[in-house]
């Protein structure tokens, strides 16, 4: 007759044992996680916008204006490509062994064996900032902010402009999905914009509430999504099926980049506060933050090696900004010369 309260408190004692341990679990790091593993200051002059890893080789490309540096995985300097035209962003095309910059009313052209410029494709009163390699046309997309507010379709095989895709608004990023249908951020109009990229017609435009001033943006094709970068700290996840808004999650201040990698299920916002928030996307309708990476101030872009599964990130020390002035009432904090910093991230 006494059986039934030692049992009972059996059961109170394997219950405490179960929370106990599930405490533990819940404490114990995640092996997965990100860690600073390097930091090297590479110095040097120029500004930096969008850089890129080499999927052949594993290099990290960094534009910075008149010139191109070049790192191994481990941040340690290869080279530093000169001749360069005001270059802004970068895209590869390794079936081409060739890269393509961004560049002043310009694509700069590289060759990636040869590490030079090789030459370079005039792009009159253009003004390209992101810039895309479509290979189901065989054509690079550059998106022009100023006036134009479009994007440039050119045949890579010939070096000539074969069109434009007119947005209505200021583009930052874009992505292809590799069947022949580009996707752009319109940043100052909230939107999404789809179109072909043989016949360069618009083929949706998607407004994407509730996030604000889309700037990176991600894609996975498996499962039709897009991670889009939005400056009211939101990074959204769009069915790019229908344009809808399928999940958002918090992420910091400042956003200028987003990358997915499609081994680990994991969406990457990096932001200029000195955070890169990553997310796990459970299903595609839901994503979930699971570690905000602290960077440095000023570490507002990024890339990924979907090989290695690394993260790098870039930035300088800063000094206070100059004057405002009428022209610019907002002035960019002054970077601090022979600064300029690589922090590499891995698992």
């Amino acid at each position: 007759m006494r059986s039934k309260p030692t049992t009972l408190f059996v059961m109170f004692l394997m219950a405490i044992s179960i929370v106990a341990f599930a405490c533990v679990l819940s404490a114990a790091p995640n092996p997965s996680a990100y860690k600073l593993v390097n930091k090297v200051t590479l110095g040097g002059e120029g500004g930096w916008d969008y850089f890129d890893v080499d999927p052949s080789t594993g290099h990290v490309f960094i534009p910075r204006g008149d010139h191109i540096l070049v790192v191994d995985s481990s941040g340690k300097q290869l080279a530093d490509i000169g001749n360069a035209h005001g270059t802004h962003a970068i895209v590869f095309a390794p079936e081409l062994k060739s890269a393509f910059l961004s560049a002043d009313e310009s694509i700069d052209v590289l060759d990636t064996d040869k590490m030079q410029i090789a030459r370079s494709i005039k792009l009159a009163g253009k003004d390209p900032d992101a810039i895309l390699y479509d290979s189901a046309s065989k054509r690079v997309f550059t998106f022009n902010g100023g006036g134009t507010k479009d994007a440039t379709a050119v045949d890579i095989t010939t070096d000539k402009i074969v069109g434009s895709v007119p947005l209505g608004g200021k583009p930052e990023f874009a992505q292809t999905d590799g069947d022949g249908h580009i996707y752009v951020n319109i940043e100052d109009k909230n939107q999404i914009i789809a179109f072909d990229s043989k016949t360069l017609k618009i083929l949706h435009t998607w407004p994407i509430a509730p996030c604000n001033e889309p700037s990176g943006l991600a894609i996975d094709v498996e499962h039709k999504r897009l991670f889009a970068g939005c400056h009211n700290q939101l990074m959204a996840m769009v069915d790019y099926t229908n344009g809808k808004v399928v999940a958002t999650v918090p992420i910091g201040k400042g956003v200028d980049a987003n990358r997915f990698d499609p081994a680990t299920g994991l969406a990457f916002a990096s932001c200029g506060d000195g955070t890169i928030t990553v997310a796990h996307e459970d299903s595609p309708d839901k994503l979930s933050v699971v570690q905000t990476i602290t960077t440095q101030r000023g570490a507002r872009t990024m890339t990924l090696d979907t090989k290695t599964h690394n993260v790098y990130t870039v930035t300088a020390d800063y000094g206070p900004p100059p004057a405002a002035t009428p022209e610019n009432p907002h002035p960019w904090p002054t970077v601090i010369g022979k600064t300029f910093t690589i922090l590499i991230f891995a698992q």
